[in-house]
C-alpha cells in the first residue's frame, strides 16, 4: 500500500509518500511546499492545492492522511492553518482519495513511543524507520512520520481500535463481533 502524508502549513507543507507491504516500510519520497507570506492568502492556498495534486498525480497513492488541526494560541493563525489544510484536503478529494485523519500526539506517540515527542525524536525516528541517508526537513520528516503511523495504524482501523486504554476493549469487542458473524 502507497500512503501520502501531509503535514499542512500555510508557509510550508510537508509531504511524505511510503510504501507499506507484508510489515516493512519503505520511503518513496518528501518534500516541502513552500509559499511566500508576502504573497496573497487566495494565492498561497492555490499553490499547496496545485502541489499537493501534483504529487498525489506523480505518486499514485493508495491512501492518505493528514495531520488534524490542533488548537492555537493565536486564532489567526489557527485559522490560516485550517485554511491550508483545506486546500490540501481538497487536492486530496479531486484525486479521488480517501482522506484520513490523525492527530498530532497519535503521530509522536505511533514514530517516537510518546506523545510528547520533540521535532528531533521524531526526525531521527523516520530516518531510522526509514533507513534514510540523511534527514529529511522538519515538516518532511513529519509528514513521514504521519505516513508511518497511517502505516501502522491502517491496519487496525477497521477494527475499531482506539487510541488509549480503551483501546483493548475496542479490539475484543472487533474481534468477538467479528467471530460472532
Amino acid at each position: 500500500m502507497r500512503i501520502l502524508g501531509i503535514d499542512p502549513g500555510s508557509t510550508a507543507t510537508g509531504y511524505g509518500v511510503v510504501d507499506y507491504s507484508r510489515g516493512r516500510l519503505t520511503h518513496v519520497t518528501h518534500g516541502v511546499i513552500r509559499t511566500h507570506r508576502s504573497d496573497s492568502l487566495a494565492a498561497r492556498l492555490a499553490r499547496i492545492h496545485s502541489y499537493v495534486l501534483e504529487v498525489a498525480q506523480k505518486n499514485a497513492p493508495d491512501s492518505s492522511v493528514v495531520e488534524k488541526v490542533f488548537l492555537a494560541s493565536n486564532p489567526r493563525s489557527a485559522l490560516v492553518l485550517g485554511q491550508a489544510r483545506g486546500a490540501a484536503l481538497a487536492a486530496l478529494a479531486t484525486h479521488g482519495l480517501e482522506v484520513h485523519e490523525v492527530s498530532a500526539r497519535e503521530v509522536k506517540k505511533a514514530v517516537a513511543g510518546t506523545g510528547a515527542a520533540q521535532k528531533k525524536q521524531v526526525q531521527s525516528m523516520v530516518v531510522r524507520l526509514l533507513n534514510l541517508d540523511s534527514s529529511p526537513p522538519t515538516d518532511a520528516a513529519d509528514a513521514l512520520a504521519i505516513a508511518i503511523c497511517h502505516a501502522h495504524a491502517g491496519r487496525l482501523s477497521g477494527v475499531g481500535v482506539r487510541s488509549g486504554r480503551r483501546s483493548l476493549r475496542g479490539v475484543a469487542h472487533a474481534l468477538s463481533s467479528r467471530a460472532a458473524r
